[in-house]
């Protein structure tokens, strides 16, 4: 884990928990353990571990495609679970970064290159939810600035029944390495 940065996307309580306003449901729930495990290697590793988590205004004009969901300052933005009780214990420690974004790249309209940049890294692992919408962006979003990407098949979930295809494209496309 040489250069290597952990992405969360996403794990929010309106996408992972059952009362969630566009909720994966318990797919999402499932991959929680996975990514818990993932950040405590890391944080061990003394690597980088970014929170990349949507966050919409109120009349957010995204909500004319989907429901409201990660609306800032609701219960719906924040992580959901044991991932928010790994972040309230971690998150002032100088490996540990919240990422707001407003769209489904967590690299578009984010410091996150920058950030990624600033401690030399040249590989990120992508978990989170999901998989064909904003982990997939994501990892465009990481390719097209030049970094390797990794995606844990078991740390990533969708709604839909795209999941293994979409991990596929991004094999295929972005040269995705891929871990079960």
């Amino acid at each position: 884990m040489a250069n290597e940065a952990l992405l969360i996307i996403d794990m929010s309580n309106d996408f992972v928990d059952e009362h969630g306003g566009l909720t994966a449901g318990k797919p999402a729930q499932k991959i929680v353990p996975y990514i818990v495990d993932m950040a405590n290697q890391f944080f061990e590793a003394e690597k980088p571990i970014f929170f990349c988590m949507d966050a919409h205004e109120q009349n957010d004009a995204h909500f004319q495609l989907w429901p409201p969901h990660n609306i800032k300052g609701t219960w719906g933005a924040e992580l959901y679970g044991n991932l928010n009780v790994w972040f309230q214990a971690h998150k002032t420690e100088s490996n540990v970064f919240f990422v707001p974004k407003p769209e489904y790249d967590a690299f578009m309209g984010t410091d996150l290159d920058q950030m990624l940049r600033a401690h030399s890294i040249d590989t990120v692992h992508l978990t989170g939810v999901c998989t064909d919408i904003c982990d997939f962006l994501t990892a465009y979003g990481a390719y097209s600035r030049g970094y390797k990407t990794i995606a844990h098949n078991k740390g990533m979930a969708t709604f839909t029944d795209q999941h293994q295809l979409f991990l596929n494209h991004m094999h295929a496309i972005f040269k995705t390495k891929l871990i079960n």
